[in-house]
């Protein structure tokens, strides 16, 4: 299983290529063999799985009801947008050009490990969406950790 933490500030070139930081390779799980999927994210991110990570989505997807019009569109928007990914010999991987503008991405990027995948923010995006948040950490985290009777 692979399982990411951390967040990094790095760079993207003019192709579109970002490196991924060595603290979240080494933490790719064997399963993953260097290869990920990259789609849109849920707020303005991009999500990048490990292989492994996105057969698990590609699961639950595949267990949602397509009678459902929201379970369709969910599908639709999910795999509309994935487009597999290989480390390059430098550990690069290349963001594909509508999800750049999607992510409102320019030349700085914020990386964040997520647990599951990586997500790639403009850092500007990510400060407007931490600004956003209506309770803080705290009491998100209390909310979540509360006993339940």
């Amino acid at each position: 299983m692979s399982s990411f933490k951390g967040s990094f500030n790095y760079t993207v070139d003019n192709k579109g290529r970002i490196n991924i930081p060595a603290k979240m390779r080494k933490n790719l799980s064997p399963e993953a063999n260097n290869a990920f999927v990259i789609t849109r994210g849920f707020e303005n991110c991009i999500f990048v799985y490990p292989n492994d990570e996105w057969m698990k989505r590609e699961a639950e997807i595949g267990n949602l009801q397509q009678t459902n019009p929201k379970d369709r569109y969910f599908t639709r928007m999910m795999m509309q947008y994935a487009t597999d990914a290989e480390l390059d010999g430098q550990y690069r991987i290349v963001l594909p050009k509508e999800l750049i503008q999607y992510a409102n991405i320019e030349n700085e990027v914020f990386i964040l490990g997520a647990y599951d995948r990586i997500e790639i923010w403009n850092p500007n995006e990510y400060k407007k969406y931490l600004d956003s948040q209506q309770e803080d950490y705290l009491t998100v985290a209390s909310k979540i950790f509360e006993k339940k009777d």
